[in-house]
């Protein structure tokens, strides 16, 4: 899978997505991740991509043109017209459906604004999805763009050694993850749960099960509901 960010700052998203798993597999050639400086695509000395608004205000805002051959220099790298993905608090709250439906694609285009944004045409022309990982405002769209992609990133098949870590976790079936236990087996004079010692699979799972449903109603109240009406309309149908 293909990662394309469109950003002022290339070195804060190179920096920061490529360790860990995904450092792991981008080596492995996996995943790709292309950060595409809009500032290269300025035509002015000083790769000034930013103007005053129509109508007046506080703020600058990035300009359309920029944006648009950004946009238009992954498009033919791709070979295809891909997604694209505007970070913005105005955009529907990324949750892990979402995710799921992203880590379909085989490109991916983040187009990360900064100031008071991006002109409105460029917006209207080339994004195709509105995406805000909450109800905040930040100084840019990097932060989110890499919190999307480690989401997405992880449901790609090859990326996590253990297919099950992407099945069984939290907002499974709308359920938040059970808790979970190493060595040794006390701890501070805590005990790991004897049903996780005995070694019948039927009863850890149901356990667990119990576990992810009383977690979710203690912690994610709103979740618990939704689960509930979700259950109760399986049962009616």
């Amino acid at each position: 899978m293909n990662f394309h960010i469109l950003t002022l700052f290339p070195e804060m998203v190179e920096h920061g997505l490529c360790t860990s798993i995904l450092g792991r597999a981008i080596s492995a050639g996996i995943l790709t991740v292309n950060a595409v400086n809009i500032r290269d695509f300025a035509f002015n000395k000083h790769n000034k991509v930013d103007d005053y608004t129509y109508g007046g205000g506080a703020g600058m805002l990035m300009q359309a043109e920029p944006v648009y051959l950004a946009v238009e220099s992954v498009r033919e790298k791709a070979g295809h017209i891909p997604r694209v993905i505007y970070l913005t608090p105005q955009g529907t709250t990324f949750s892990q459906s979402m995710a799921e439906d992203f880590s379909k694609e085989e490109d991916l285009v983040f187009l990360c604004g900064h100031y008071e944004g991006i002109d409105e045409r460029v917006l209207e022309e080339v994004v195709t999805d509105y995406v805000s990982i909450g109800d905040y405002v930040l100084t840019g769209g990097e932060l989110p763009a890499m919190v999307m992609i480690d989401a997405i990133a992880r449901l790609v098949p090859g990326v996590l050694n253990n297919k099950d870590s992407a099945e069984f976790e939290s907002f499974k079936d709308g359920l938040l993850e059970y808790p979970q236990y190493s060595r040794p087996e006390v701890w501070h004079g805590k005990e790991v749960p004897k049903v996780l010692l005995s070694g019948h699979h039927k009863n850890i799972e149901e356990w667990r099960f119990q576990q992810s449903v009383e977690r979710t109603r203690m912690r994610r109240p709103d979740l618990y509901q939704k689960w509930l009406e979700q259950k109760d309309s399986c049962k009616e149908s």
